[in-house]
């Protein structure tokens, strides 16, 4: 059977977390406008440095809670990524639609607003539900769509 668009962008964000270093969790996701991919992102540490798999995690380290202080932690979200990619290569994502493996955390969010990203499908829970509702205050259309 012949997966929707839904599925097929969001089994791409899955496959793209794969490439994820991060210890916590692994967070896909791509960037897609007119049916087309326009940049993919994961969660890792900033090009050349040395990834959390071979350094650890400061956040595991001080027991920190899943949404909270992620400004302890050297990643760089899938999101960011995948927004910073297309900017990189001179690609605009004005009024595109992000999937992401995980609802964006505040920090994405004032990020995916400013791009000019029109709508963002999300396909886990987050901790924070503040970058959720930053989404929704901007008119940002967000839709959850499970991904297991």
């Amino acid at each position: 059977m012949r997966p929707t668009l839904d599925e097929y962008f969001m089994e791409i964000a899955k496959v793209v977390s794969k490439r994820s270093t991060c210890l916590r969790q692994k967070v896909g996701a791509v960037i897609v406008k007119d049916k087309r991919i326009l940049a993919t992102g994961y969660n890792g540490a900033p090009s050349n440095l040395p990834h959390c798999e071979e350094v650890g995690c400061m956040r595991d380290r001080l027991q920190v809670p899943s949404g909270e202080r992620q400004e302890l932690c050297r990643g760089v979200h899938a999101e960011q990524n995948a927004i910073l990619q297309a900017a990189k290569f001179g690609i605009s994502v004005e009024g595109a639609t992000l999937y992401s493996t995980h609802c964006p955390c505040i920090t994405c969010a004032k990020i995916i607003i400013n791009a000019g990203i029109k709508c963002v499908v999300y396909g886990k829970e987050y901790a924070d539900k503040n970058g959720l509702k930053l989404l929704q205050e901007a008119g940002i259309e967000v839709r959850y769509f499970p991904c297991e």
